[in-house]
């Protein structure tokens, strides 16, 4: 039976209703509104009245599951971790005001408000369980205005990660999810709404006693469960929706503050003339990899040695907290963020940014006479916002002539990115001086296989790396414990550190400044919920006079930020940068 078929059986039931038409409990009747107990009363027998019976506890049973749907929609959290009895002793002060309209409204009006409502109803209940997924991958509810394009970059993922098929079918269940929510609510509502009508005069008084109820515990903060309020409104998706549409405006006044708009390039990052500044953002490496008892020792091995290493080869690091302006996704928004010196949180301001002239910390250097490249090893398809960040060159995975295997969602190793740009630009004799920008994807989720340091003079074409990705564990495997997940996600920041300071001990020279940091925190299942959203960053240079210009910051030395470290927005770096290293 289609839905719209079953919606019309409903209706002319509830229009036979108004007609004064008697009717039995709602106990008694079927979902095709057959009357049982007129067909006892005609006298069909043992058979008859069983069948009844029958009919009669298939009725009470789809009421019942009608009752819980609704109420789910309205009371549910949007965080798995929430899901728990205590938030549904609430009052669901929608309900109360749908049921107390469908009192009050004649029967052809409520016949028209019960079908939107059962699916603005579905709607929220779709909009709930995106949102846990949300909170699970990115520490955020979703926001309906902004947010369509991290839906895109999921499936993009998914592809990545566990293949084509698995990614169709995963977009499959999504859309027949989305179809049959708001088709089950609505006729949810449609019968609902038929026994409040039946039993008018108890439901205007428990209207009335709970609506009582929801005041008086909104008025004094009543509680039956600590830090869960009684009452409940799902007008906060109303709200974001305009605070959404508002942001454009908030945004452009923000842009429109810019200290350095018309610096010209000589007086721009004077300090460091005639020095090669490489910026590489680690992904998913956040705080929580250097702090979290369970990451700390292992990954704060790798940074100390690290550092030993380092100064061996004649260089010094210092070390800061950024807050991030995202969680365990979105890394454009970050990287965005730094280079660009303005809060980019979602991908409106991301939008009105790459439309913009803003000035980035690659254009600066780009406009002091460096030659700025960008090396991104994700990037498949074309990037027109490349041309917003002032690169010279842009090399796409494609272009960097990778013939080895991919690791899961990376396109190559981070060994072999950086190789990558050695030769192409690093390498070349009697060149300009470059800033790079290089995202290293290796320890992007779901970290697994995680690629193994090679001898550099063996990296390339990348074939080298068959055989570890081969004997590398899949996907599948890690992330059916979540242990193991967080197992595989610290080898993997391990992995990628020590690219890095391999890369310094091998390529490095006595021009060279390496600036890398954290793109956000992984995902809650790997930081738990709460965490911050701090990622270290390290400044890291053979000449100490690079180091001496950010002698005030209050850094850490070493590779190591402490935990009394400053933290600063991620979007302040941009300006105490150019600001430590101008005139």
């Amino acid at each position: 039976m289609s839905f719209f078929t079953r919606s019309r059986q409903v209706l002319d039931q509830e229009r036979a209703q108004d007609a004064d038409v008697p009717a039995e409990d709602a106990a008694g009747e079927d979902m095709s509104g057959e009357d049982v107990s007129a067909k006892d009363a005609a006298g069909e027998g043992v058979t008859g009245r069983r069948r009844g019976r029958g009919r009669a506890v298939a009725a009470g049973l789809t009421t019942t599951l009608a009752c819980l749907l609704v109420l789910f929609a309205l009371l549910a959290p949007n965080r798995i971790g929430q899901l728990t009895p205590g938030e549904f002793l609430r009052i669901p002060a929608e309900g109360l005001l749908g049921v107390a309209l469908v009192l009050v409204l004649p029967a052809r009006a409520r016949r028209i408000v019960a079908v939107p409502i059962g699916v603005l109803l579905g709607l929220l209940t779709i909009v709930k369980l995106v949102d846990m997924g949300f909170y699970a991958a990115l520490a955020r509810p979703f926001n309906p205005v902004l947010d369509w394009i991290s839906i895109e970059a999921a499936v993009g993922f998914l592809t990545d990660s566990a293949g084509r098929v698995g990614a169709i079918a995963a977009v499959i269940g999504a859309v027949l999810l989305a179809i049959a929510v708001p088709v089950l609510m609505t006729l949810s509502v449609l019968r609902l709404t038929r026994l409040v009508v039946r039993h008018r005069s108890t439901s205007t008084h428990t209207v009335t006693a709970l609506g009582a109820a929801c005041v008086a515990c909104a008025v004094f903060g009543v509680q039956i469960v600590p830090d869960v309020p009684v009452g409940t409104l799902a007008y906060d998706r109303v709200l974001q929706a305009r605070a959404g549409f508002q942001d454009q405006k908030v945004f452009a006044t923000e842009a429109d503050v810019d200290a350095f708009r018309d610096t010209p390039g000589d007086r721009l990052l004077t300090a460091l003339r005639g020095k090669d500044v490489i910026v590489a953002f680690v992904e998913s490496y956040g705080r929580d990899a250097v702090e979290d008892p369970e990451f700390a020792s292992q990954v704060g091995t790798v940074l100390d040695s690290g550092n030993a290493r380092l100064n061996a080869a004649g260089y010094t690091a210092r070390s800061g907290w950024l807050t991030s302006p995202t969680a365990g996704g979105g890394s454009w928004l970050a990287h965005a963020t730094l280079l660009s010196g303005l809060w980019i949180d979602n991908q409106q301001r991301y939008n009105n940014l790459v439309g913009s002239d803003r000035l980035t910390l690659n254009g600066a250097f780009q406009r002091a006479q460096w030659r700025t490249v960008g090396v991104m090893p994700a990037i498949n398809q074309a990037w027109p916002e490349g041309a917003f960040f002032r690169y010279d060159q842009i090399y796409p995975g494609p272009e960097l002539g990778y013939r080895g295997p991919k690791f899961s969602y990376a396109p190559m190793p981070d060994q072999y990115t950086l190789s990558a740009f050695e030769r192409a630009e690093h390498a070349k004799p009697n060149r300009p001086r470059v800033m790079a920008t290089i995202p290293l994807v290796s320890s992007h989720a779901p970290w697994a296989p995680i690629p193994q340091l090679v001898d550099w003079r063996d990296v390339g074409d990348g074939s080298v790396f068959g055989p570890i990705a081969a004997a590398g564990e899949s996907p599948d495997e890690v992330w059916r414990d979540n242990r193991r997940v967080r197992t595989e996600y610290r080898r993997a920041i391990e992995y990628s550190l020590n690219t890095l300071v391999s890369y310094v001990e091998t390529y490095g020279d006595d021009n060279l400044v390496l600036v890398f940091l954290g793109d956000h925190q992984a995902a809650p299942m790997v930081t738990g919920e709460g965490a911050s959203r701090d990622v270290p960053i390290t400044i890291v240079a053979h000449d100490r006079a690079v180091l001496d210009r950010i002698s005030g910051w209050g850094w850490q030395d070493g590779l190591r930020p402490g935990p009394q470290t400053p933290v600063w927005p991620m979007d302040a770096f941009r300006d105490r940068f150019l600001t430590a290293f101008g005139p």
